[in-house]
């Protein structure tokens, strides 16, 4: 897949073009890919996502993202998108007229562009699917995707990793909800505990769900762990910030510096105050094995 910051930087081509901010690329952005790609199919040219990075949410109104860029455009690859304009989304970018955005499209010849039925563009959200149809004719606008009766959104998704519910989050994604972080030091408590856990950073404002939750763990090279993660703030040992802590099951070697996967398979419990590092250490053993169960052994 090809990425680009500009839709100048692409090749003077017809295209069909899906236009939103697909933050965690859920069900609902997955029935928008699949109309893109069928609308390319048949006119025969490039299916291009013209996306905005932060999401517009999270710069207008200062939410947390569900996926960084990176993570986006592994997914929008995973899916099969020939090529990904990630425009950086900023206050000058969204102060500008519809008619600027309308011209972002023209250059990019459109056949077919296909967006959400709550779309809305331009300065003041002036711009909808009416003044694309200056652009091109065949404009496709989805209804809100909806599972069980509840519509499908990134707004949703994100209430139910802040009640720590990855079940849920799993089931409006598609997939399980997962987190790309850098292993760095930590205080190295776990390891006293017969438990070390890989300390990782992830981007500033991620969104994580809280609590200890049963993991799966891939690295850069495609290897893959069980294992069980911890995200809070360590009450038992008076943490003062949020830490995202994960035990590899089975596994003895250095991972400082290596970018890991962790995916939400299920939720163990909340994250508590114990009496002091015995109790805690007692606990991490039955987290253990209930994190293997939750794993099939």
């Amino acid at each position: 897949m090809k990425t680009y910051v500009s839709p100048s930087q692409r090749p003077d081509t017809e295209t069909v073009i899906a236009i939103g901010s697909f933050d965690g690329v859920h069900l609902g952005h997955q029935a928008l890919l699949a109309q893109l790609k069928a609308r390319a199919r048949e006119y025969r040219v490039p299916s291009v996502v013209y996306t905005f990075d932060p999401p517009t949410r999270v710069l207008m109104q200062g939410v947390e993202f569900l996926s960084t860029l990176p993570e986006k455009l592994d997914l929008l690859r995973l899916y099969g998108i020939d090529e990904t304009i990630a425009v950086p989304f900023t206050p000058e970018f969204a102060a500008r007229p519809k008619e600027a955005f309308l011209a972002d499209l023209r250059a990019m010849k459109p056949r077919a562009v296909v967006v959400g039925e709550d779309f809305y563009f331009g300065k003041g959200r002036a711009g909808s699917t009416a003044d694309l149809r200056e652009v091109c004719a065949d404009v496709v606008s989805l209804p809100m995707h909806q599972l069980g009766g509840d519509d499908i959104k990134s707004t949703r998704i994100r209430a139910l990793l802040k009640e720590g519910d990855v079940d849920g989050a799993q089931r409006l994604l598609g997939r399980p909800y997962d987190a790309q972080g850098v292993v760095v030091r930590g205080d190295q408590i776990g390891r006293t505990l017969g438990w070390p856990t890989a300390n990782l950073r992830v981007s500033e404002g991620k969104a994580l769900p809280l609590g200890v939750f049963a993991v799966q763990v891939v690295n850069d090279k495609g290897e893959r762990w069980g294992g069980m993660a911890n995200v809070g703030w360590r009450p038992t040992v008076e943490g003062r910030e949020r830490r995202f802590e994960v035990h590899l099951f089975d596994y003895q070697g250095d991972l400082y510096g290596e970018e890991l996967q962790v995916k939400f398979l299920s939720r163990l419990r909340g994250e508590q105050k114990f009496s002091g590092l015995d109790e805690l250490k007692a606990q991490l053993g039955r987290d253990a094995e209930a994190a293997r169960a939750a794993l099939g052994g």
